[in-house]
Parts: C-alpha cells; structure tokens; sequence
C-alpha cells in the first residue's frame, strides 16, 4: 500500500543532518524526494568518514554518515550557481510540494531560489528553512553547528559530571542529538503548513532554527530554572526532580534504575532486602528522596554490587520495577524487542548491495513506512530526474552534462 506522503514530492536541497533527517522522515512515509546536490562532491557528509560501505565491486562507497540520513531518495546533481542550473532547479519547483534548505541566511536568494522568488513559480509550495540561529535576531548571519548549538543553548551546562567529581565538565550527547530534533521539529511544520494548504490551497514559509529547538527542548530543566530562578547543574546520570533515576554499579557492570512513583521504590527496597526504606521518613516519598538523595544513593550503591545486571534485570522486572541493562550498540541491534519492532532494516542497492539501515520508528496500521531505496549514489537519478520530472530529452541533458550544470 502506498504510503500517506505518496502523493507529494519533495525538494531536498539540504545537507548535513537536521535537513536531510527531515527528507528521509518524509520520504520514508511515501513521498518522493529529490535531493540536490553539488556535482563532484555533493552533501559533505558523503565524504565523513571512515567508517564507509563497500560496493560490491568495490568501486562505489558511502559514508555511514550519509546513510544515517538519506534513504527513500534520488540523487540529482546540479550546479546551482550556474543560471542554466538555477532554471532546472525552477522547473522542478513547478512540479512539487515542498522544498527543503539549510543554507545560510539569504544564501539562496542570489540564485533567485528563495521563498519569494520561488512562490512566484508555484503559489502552493511549501518552503521550509533550517538554520542555526534564525532568520532575524542579533546572530540570524552566524552559521550554526549542532556540538556548538548544544553549548549555547544549555544542553551541555546540564550534560556531564558535577564539579568536583572525576570526570567533571561540560558534555555534549553523543549523537548530533539537536540536528536531529530540528529535523523533526521541521517536518512536524511541514506537515502543518501541507494541512493548511489542503484547506486553503494555499502554500507558506516555514522556518526553524537550531537553537530555537536546543531552548524548546530544555523542558522540565528550563521550567525548573523558569519556576525558581536557579540555574540547574551537570548531575551526571541523576535526575533532578526524580530519585533513584540513575545508574547504580553492579557485581559485573552497570544498569539502570527508573524509579516514577513510591510504589515502586517500596519494591525495589524490599527485593534490595531493605524494607525499612520504604518506610523512613526520609525516603518514603519522592520529594524526600530528591532532599535527601546523598544519603539514599550511596545506600543502594551498596545493594546493587551484590549481584550482576543480568540477575538484578530478572529481579526486579519480576517484581515491576523498571530498570535495564547499559547496553553497547552491538547489545542493542541483537537485543530481541528492538529486533521484533523492526528497529534493524536493510535495503537492497544494485551496486552497494545489502545496506543496512536503522528503521524508523513511526508504526501505521494502514499506511506502513516503506524502505524502497537505499541511500543514491551522487548523482544516481539525475537523468530519471530530469527526463521525469523536468520534461527534458536525452540530448538536452547532454549538452547539460557537456557544459558541467549537471553531472
């Protein structure tokens, strides 16, 4: 069955992650995606690396960076500072729904492929833009890169060990982790402005930003420095409104505790073989665990090296108390519920063989996500493209490739 998004096609004129992130979301619910890249050397990430993928003929690569972002997509190479290249990317302007960019502030209007100049092509598009700081503001013209937008927006202030302890400083999440964010978020106003157009037919500029989604997603850490005033610190693993919600040691390794209510921690003092906690004036509530986390942790600390994670996970998941193991990445691709949810995909592709891909994690009765494509070699469609979708014949595309507009 066709996906929900079969019936629009995309403009993918991003690179990087937070643009394309929100090209692969789109392409993978159904819609057909073009993205355009720069001849010769396309998307940077094409070339981040190692570790890369192996053709099977070993003539043909591609980063595992790229393949993070781009499935469910054609690859169509043009220059797009050449006036003949500009006029291509128009001709497919006409032809779709949404356009996708994260260039800097203004840096498409000189080729006359900005939202205004664009419209005026086709009065129903969808123009959505990702930048790092903005369109307006004292910082619109800086550009922006995820590590920096996670200092500067806050993440990284409550990211990583507390001053004093081994290992203390600034951290960021090891994933590009507000790249990716920004693509949803951007999707998410894509999928808005589309459901606007069907109503009104009519089409809109849509805009995000970087650090706009770094102070967005703060939540429960900003409305604690907004309700109180106090900026909150790096706590490690702990939580701030919740204890125990962290990692504790155990006889061979580490796992984790998630404790949501007193119910919970009731049980797990009583299969510690600590019943009293659960009973002390001290720790009998979450509020009096938070105030009085630095004489309850290193209590449990003390329990839980008692047994191995593995022992402790059968415990206490008997006994309703959440916890799980700090699992390795090769731990999490054999682990069976992320196997049995369709979490590990691969897609066939006809020079790069069996991709393999991480699956996306939207689950739709009716209209399923599909894999159709692997990631596309640089320039892969572009004369499916250009036949297809701009109308141009063989020999057109010819003197194309011949002049260096296309390739």
């Amino acid at each position: 069955m066709a996906g929900p998004l079969s019936h629009l096609r995309i403009l993918d004129l991003s690179r990087v992650l937070a643009g394309p992130w929100a090209g692969q979301v789109l392409g993978d619910l159904g819609a057909e995606v073009i993205k355009i890249e720069r001849p010769e050397t396309g998307d940077d990430t094409r070339s981040w690396g190692p570790p890369y993928l192996q053709g099977t003929d070993g003539s043909s690569e591609l980063s595992a960076y790229f393949l993070a972002a781009n499935r469910n997509k054609q690859s169509l190479a043009i220059d797009i500072a050449h006036p003949e290249g500009q006029e291509l990317v128009r001709k497919l302007v006409a032809e779709s729904d949404v356009v996708l960019e994260n260039f800097k502030v203004g840096g498409l209007k000189r080729y006359g492929l900005d939202y205004d100049s664009l419209k005026r092509v086709n009065p129903k598009l969808i123009y959505c833009s990702i930048t790092g700081f903005g369109q307006d503001g004292p910082y619109a013209n800086r550009p922006g890169y995820d590590f920096l937008i996670q200092a500067m927006g806050g993440l990284m202030s409550i990211t990583g060990q507390p001053d004093g302890e081994p290992g203390e400083g600034p951290m960021k999440v090891g994933v590009a982790l507000t790249d990716i964010v920004t693509g949803l978020y951007a999707t998410i106003g894509v999928l808005a402005a589309l459901s606007h157009r069907d109503r009104t037919g009519e089409g809109q500029y849509v805009e995000t930003a970087l650090l706009d989604v770094q102070v967005a997603c703060l939540a429960n850490q900003a409305m604690n420095y907004l309700t109180t005033g106090k900026a909150p610190t790096r706590m490690g693993n702990a939580h701030p409104n919740i204890v125990p919600y962290q990692d504790f040691p155990t006889a061979d390794g580490n796992m984790v505790l998630t404790i949501g209510n007193d119910q919970q921690f009731s049980r797990l003092a009583d299969v510690l073989g600590h019943p009293e906690w659960a009973g002390d004036d001290r720790f009998a509530t979450n509020r009096a665990r938070v105030a009085n986390r630095k004489e309850l942790i290193p209590k449990l600390r003390q329990a839980t090296v008692m047994r191995s994670t593995r022992e402790w996970v059968e415990i206490l998941e008997r006994k309703g108390v959440p916890c799980g193991p700090v699992n390795t990445l090769d731990q999490v691709f054999d682990d069976p519920q992320v196997l049995a949810r369709g979490m590990k995909q691969t897609v066939s592709h006809p020079d790069l063989g069996e991709v393999p891909m991480v699956g996306n994690p939207i689950k739709l009765k009716l209209t399923p996500v599909t894999y159709r494509t692997a990631p596309p070699l640089l320039g892969e469609q572009s004369d499916h493209v250009l036949r297809q979708v701009a109308g141009l014949s063989p020999g057109e595309i010819k003197v194309l490739r011949e002049r260096g507009v296309v390739s």
